[in-house]
């Protein structure tokens, strides 16, 4: 039979036994590395996730090996034409070595802190070297790239690797935006005057330009037209002088007949004649003889 002492000796070990298991014990999750640490001194690196053994008088310390972000104030710079630029960038970067990092910055805050100075000065180096229209419109993709690559050079020393750097916005101060805006805005109202200037004077020069080719084109209408009735004015005489030469009383008869339809066309017409005018012949003499002349034949 086993005695009292024994079952408490074997009930202490077993105890003993579960705190040693624990303190020897440790996970490595997918996200994480871990340093382990013997009085404060780094003894090794666990980057693989899973169950690990330590010593139970060793500690450990857990890294994000995750991509992290970070955040920039904004900042001033001034570019090679000397125009100041309000410029809002963000970096992301991760711990590619984790003894480096905990040797030289120890925690994600100080490497914070290290990359955001890192960051604006490499941000004013680069943005100096360059033209204010370089950065917001032309080179803004080579000028980021050049920016990442120095401060991934600088961060290597604490273990870091930068991913990427992004200028989220790069303006000119506000009481700058205005000036720029006000004298933009004076060169294109200048501008357009001159369009509307130049607009106006060739319309009228166009306008002057049909005028002129519209009174030619007149003048040249009445010129042929004029020519036109000439002719024909010419052709009627010939013809009437022609039927005159072949039938005078014919010929007498068709004007007399032409002067009716004309002089009795409208309806207010007003005659004073004599009934026996030369006029009214044919009304009393189909042959168009006067009345003197029938008295005066035998």
């Amino acid at each position: 039979m086993r005695s009292p002492v024994t079952g408490f000796v074997s009930l202490l070990g077993l105890l003993l036994v579960l705190i040693v298991a624990y303190m020897s014990l440790f996970t490595v999750q997918q996200t994480e590395q871990t340093i382990v640490l013997r009085f404060g001194e780094p003894v090794d690196v666990v980057t693989d996730p899973g169950l690990h053994f330590k010593a139970p008088w060793n500690s450990v310390i857990n890294i994000d090996k995750r991509i992290l972000d970070l955040e920039n104030p904004s900042q001033e710079a001034i570019a090679s034409d000397q125009k100041r630029l309000v410029v809002d960038a963000f970096a992301r970067y991760r711990i590619k070595n984790a003894l480096r990092f905990y040797q030289s910055v120890g925690s994600i805050q100080s490497a914070n802190l290290q990359l955001t100075t890192l960051l604006n000065a490499a941000l004013r180096r680069v943005l100096g070297e360059v033209t204010f229209i370089n950065v917001v419109r032309d080179d803004r993709e080579k000028l980021m790239q050049r920016i990442r690559d120095q401060l991934d050079r600088e961060a290597d020393g604490y273990g870091i690797q930068v991913v990427d750097v992004r200028i989220r916005r790069a303006d000119l101060p506000e009481q700058n935006s205005q000036a720029v805006y006000q004298r933009m805005k004076t060169e294109r109202e200048r501008e357009a005057a001159e369009f509307r200037a130049q607009g106006g004077q060739k319309a009228q020069e166009i306008k002057s330009k049909a005028d002129r080719e519209a009174t030619v084109i007149v003048a040249e209408a009445n010129s042929q037209s004029e020519q036109i009735r000439g002719a024909g004015d010419a052709e009627r005489n010939r013809l009437f002088a022609e039927a005159y030469s072949k039938d005078a009383d014919f010929f007498a008869f068709y004007r007399s007949m032409t002067a009716y339809e004309n002089g009795l066309r409208s309806n207010d017409t007003r005659f004073l004649l004599r009934p026996d005018s030369d006029f009214f012949r044919y009304f009393s003499n189909p042959g168009g003889k006067a009345s003197g002349e029938t008295s005066a034949k035998p």
